[in-house]
């Protein structure tokens, strides 16, 4: 039943957050308590987790919709593991975070951040693919109304456009959904039914276009990326936060399990595609971040690179390509939830993201500056830093599959490299050019979540076992289902 706690704790929080609707330092409180049981109780979950398992735990199933084949369904595997303490780690951090914000109507807000987080949860459990799309979909209404509710000023045209793109995947999504339920031999939703499921190539081919175009936009993935800047930019900085630093783990969670073990004939003809388009993504991305003087739009950029090398070690489907990939998830939402927090931190002391308006932050700010550098160390994949394990695992995935593709998408350690010391240099060195005399030190809450991100950083680049032996039996298990079901008769061309 824990798993059940799991799932609807953060949802009991979101109704509850109702009842301080005037009182924004209760409704702050409220939340952070409410997220640190969640985190308390997926570390109770890992304590009792069995890493040397493929198999799923925690299983809870019950016949929920039993006529049409919808059953509640939920389990955590090795992978899903992972997610859950991204998903229930960043949460506290995120809420802390946003404590120098006074939202209007904060039990609303806060209580739209916890049903996100409930959404996403049974993103990352669901082993019925109905109740996958209902999470996917939960996921995305909350997030949607915090961007709009309290974004800046383009925030209608900007984020009906983000909410536009994501539900067009979604229902192109649920049609192959609805379409591999009607087509397995148990003529259910259950994810073991789609497994077992032998179609002919062609149909697996647009099945993996369905879900695929879903998992791009989340992502997002070079050309389905469009959205991601402007939303990004103008959403408040809580609601980047989870964007970046969660939701778009959503879609590269999808490609891991949903899509390439549904329909792994599709991936064979559609995958060499898709390795081109993330190196291509993580060239363009890094161009792009060059000539970025808003800091946040640089690293919204920046992110763009990030996701499509985790894609493409995900699409060479190798052992070392999807450690890199699921380790990386994680690293990359502690990287980015720290980075967008460093702009905040600047943005609300200066009224500037602009980077050429910046300078000599190092001088009255020591302590900002160490941690900052910190993260962009990470975020740069120094050695003995979070960011080299996950990027080192994807490029020896990739160098098994093409030496030059490896090149190619090594380019965003370089590239990262140039715009992300570039960025310190401008905000934290140089000269003054702007006045700094009202410039606040780091106050008690702020030292708290950067020193948390700055451990993490380190503690995951010293000892990545730590977070690698949680998911290497289901990743080895994942990717010899796969080719078994490419290599027998009758998933032949």
């Amino acid at each position: 039943m824990e798993i059940l706690l799991l799932i609807f704790l953060p949802l009991l929080g979101a109704c509850a957050s109702a009842l301080f609707m005037g009182r924004s330092q209760q409704a702050k409180v409220f939340a952070l308590i409410w997220s640190l049981l969640s985190l308390g109780l997926s570390a109770y979950m890992l304590i009792q987790f069995d890493a040397g398992s493929a198999e799923q735990q925690f299983v809870y199933d019950y016949a929920w919709f039993l006529k049409y084949g919808i059953r509640f369904n939920v389990g955590v595997d090795g992978i899903s593991m992972v997610l859950v303490l991204l998903t229930n780690g960043l949460m506290p951090l995120i809420i802390l975070s946003a404590f120098k914000h006074n939202y209007s109507n904060p039990g609303v807000f806060y209580g739209l951040v916890l049903f996100m987080q409930s959404g996403l949860l049974l993103v990352f459990t669901a082993l019925d693919a109905f109740l996958f799309y209902i999470g996917w979909e939960a996921a995305l209404i909350p997030v949607y109304f915090i961007c709009a509710m309290w974004g800046g000023e383009n925030r209608i045209r900007v984020h009906l456009k983000f909410f536009i793109y994501t539900v067009l995947g979604s229902l192109i999504m649920l049609i192959g959904i609805i379409y591999m339920a009607a087509h397995n031999p148990a003529g259910t939703f259950s994810l073991a039914a789609f497994y077992n499921a032998q179609l002919p190539a062609s149909a697996q081919l647009w099945i993996f276009i369905a879900f695929f175009i879903a998992f791009a936009i989340k992502m997002p993935l070079f050309p389905f990326h469009t959205w991601q800047p402007d939303t990004y930019v103008e959403a408040p900085t809580t609601g980047t936060m989870l964007l970046s630093g969660i939701m778009l783990k959503m879609g590269i969670y999808g490609c891991i399990r949903w899509l390439i073990p549904v329909a792994p004939l599709g991936y064979l003809k559609a995958g060499p595609i898709i390795l081109v388009l993330a190196i291509i993504g993580i060239v363009y991305a890094s161009i792009i971040a060059f000539t970025q003087k808003d800091v946040k739009r640089l690293v919204a950029y920046s992110s763009i690179g990030h996701v499509g090398l985790i894609a493409a070690g995900i699409f060479v489907w190798n052992v070392q390509g999807m450690q890199g990939a699921v380790i990386q998830m994680l690293n990359h939402g502690i990287n980015v939830f720290g980075l967008f927090f460093l702009v905040d931190i600047i943005q609300r002391r200066l009224h500037t993201r602009n980077s050429d308006e910046m300078g000599g932050l190092a001088s009255i700010a020591p302590q900002l500056s160490v941690a900052f550098m910190i993260i962009v160390l990470g975020s740069v994949a120094l050695p003995l830093t979070n960011g080299f394990v996950g990027e080192y695992l994807l490029l020896v995935g990739l160098s098994q599959y093409n030496i030059y593709a490896t090149a190619l998408a090594g380019l965003t350690i370089i590239f990262g490299a140039v715009y992300m010391l570039r960025m310190y240099q401008r905000v934290m060195l140089g000269e003054t050019k702007i006045s700094l005399s009202s410039f606040a030190p780091l106050d008690a809450v702020e030292k708290i979540v950067l020193s948390v991100v700055c451990i993490l950083i380190v503690f995951i680049g010293v000892y990545p076992n730590c977070i690698l032996h949680i998911s290497e039996a289901s990743v080895k298990a994942l990717i010899t289902f796969v080719e078994t079901k490419i290599n027998t008769p009758a998933g032949l061309f």
